[in-house]
């Protein structure tokens, strides 16, 4: 493993975390939107990571190694697969017949987007990527060590 690769897989996850969080703030933005542009009801999107390189192996593969020999696995970070609707929930069903997107009976349909979920997603995101910052930052201080060891 080369000294920076440690940079680059913090980086990827930086990468990742942060697109997670856009994703999240679209989510929040339309909890309260009754139809899109195309005139649909904006479903809940859910973002999908896998590990890089390597095919994914798993993580209890990697753990067996743990305990032998790490030098067969080197991890290469985070990407991102996929970005999906979420279909496992329904739209919420609300009775405002004075809405102007009612149906013939009264009800208006909001997206499937629950605040507390994705406020609880949110902060997932925001420690995970600290988490990677604090890593990028613990790897900058030992190469700075290292450079100092060299040049006395």
């Amino acid at each position: 493993m080369g000294m920076f690769d440690s940079l680059d897989i913090s980086a990827s996850g930086l990468t990742a975390q942060r697109y997670r969080m856009d994703i999240i703030s679209e989510n929040v933005a339309n909890a309260n939107s009754t139809r899109t542009e195309g005139g649909k009801i904006y479903k809940r999107k859910v973002v999908t990571f896998e590990a890089k390189g390597d095919g994914g192996v798993p993580f209890k593969t990697v753990l067996g190694r743990s305990t032998t020999d790490l030098s067969n696995y080197l991890g290469d970070g985070v990407r991102i697969t996929s970005v999906q609707e979420d279909k496992t929930s329904e739209p919420k069903k609300v009775y405002d017949p004075s809405h102007p997107d009612a149906d013939e009976a009264g009800y208006v349909y909001y997206p499937n987007v629950d605040i507390i979920t994705e406020m609880t997603n949110l902060i997932d995101a925001s420690r995970a990527y600290e988490a990677n910052a604090t890593a990028i930052d613990a790897t900058k201080n030992m190469l700075q060590q290292g450079l100092q060891i060299g040049k006395g």
